[in-house]
């Protein structure tokens, strides 16, 4: 047991102290225990990996079922991605990991499915470095699949498969061990996502938002006397300017509905909502009453106004939370 922590130790020392951290037993989250480990690795390269055109994507390798789906530019959306009501993606070695990785998509499951979450990230992951290091770790096992190798550990509820340009990891609330690298081209976007998404620099799609929309609506200052029948809402966040020392966001969102009719509907309860809610402190006047509707064909697009981290926040809260 001295041979082996003396040897841990040395290699912590010559990558960095996180590395250290990662292996002990201590009650981190999963997804913190995944990025703890490839933050060390992360360090030590300093060349641009070779990364597919991800503005030409319409496909992501993650599995189908989850709630909600997660797109981000990493450098570009650094901002946002400080305010997202992801706890897991608050912890400083998160970010730390995050300066290095170009991309990643995530998926975020229902608790009725027994899965967490899944990732990809896209980014220079030395594999023989994260093979090194989940070795000398009892609590991680080697595991071959359909789609390739990967490390899981029963403990954490943990699978992670790293090459050298790719990360992808998956988490269960079940011990149901899986492989977390999904068969290409994995799950095709939904009708008109790539063209809505294209530029922006963090993205999400929502399946069946109904639950957290009407929450939205249900304030007795707004006029809608049903419910919103959305079945999948986009969402494109921008970082707009800096006013008075404070960052400024904006966000395009797009609902879908299954007929046309529905969405033109729509478009005339928001022009009615528009007129009484015009002079609103409400923070949904600012998310969908600031600019008019725009429709076609069954979706409806929406241009907030100027929101700040807290705005930003509760519209996250809101449409992420079933």
């Amino acid at each position: 047991m001295k041979n082996f922590t003396t040897e841990l130790h040395g290699v912590a020392r010559r990558n960095n102290e996180f590395f250290s951290f990662a292996l002990r037993e201590t009650p981190c989250p999963p997804w913190l225990i995944f990025f703890f480990l490839l933050s060390s690795f992360l360090f030590s390269c300093k060349t641009t990996p070779q990364i597919p055109d991800f503005l030409l994507m319409t496909s992501v390798p993650l599995e189908s079922g989850a709630s909600v789906y997660i797109f981000a530019d990493v450098k570009e959306a650094a901002p946002i991605l400080d305010i997202l009501p992801i706890n897991e993606l608050k912890d400083k070695r998160t970010r730390q990991m995050m300066d290095r990785t170009s991309f990643f998509a995530a998926a975020l499951f229902p608790k009725e499915s027994g899965r967490r979450f899944q990732l990809a990230s896209w980014g220079n992951y030395p594999s023989s470095t994260a093979s090194m290091a989940f070795g000398m770790n009892k609590s991680w096992v080697k595991q071959n699949s359909k789609t390739g190798q990967y490390w899981y550990s029963a403990e954490d509820k943990l699978a992670i498969s790293i090459d050298a340009k790719q990360a992808f990891a998956a988490s269960w609330i079940e011990n149901t061990p899986a492989s977390p690298i999904t068969q290409l081209p994995g799950i095709d976007f939904p009708e008109s996502f790539a063209e809505f998404r294209n530029g922006a620099p963090l993205s999400l799609w929502v399946n069946n938002p109904g639950p957290g929309i009407n929450r939205m609506f249900d304030n007795r200052e707004i006029p809608f006397p049903f419910q919103i029948p959305v079945q999948r809402l986009f969402a494109n966040l921008f970082t707009a300017e800096e006013i008075n020392g404070v960052k400024q966001y904006r966000a395009v969102i797009r609902m879908q509905f299954a007929e046309p009719r529905q969405a033109r509907s729509i478009v005339a309860l928001f022009g009615m909502a528009r007129n009484l809610l015009s002079n609103s402190n409400l923070p949904m006047a600012k998310f969908f009453f600031v600019n008019p509707p725009v429709q076609e064909d069954k979706n409806i697009d929406i241009t907030s106004g100027l929101l700040t981290e807290e705005d930003i926040s509760l519209l996250l809260r809101m449409i992420l939370i079933n």
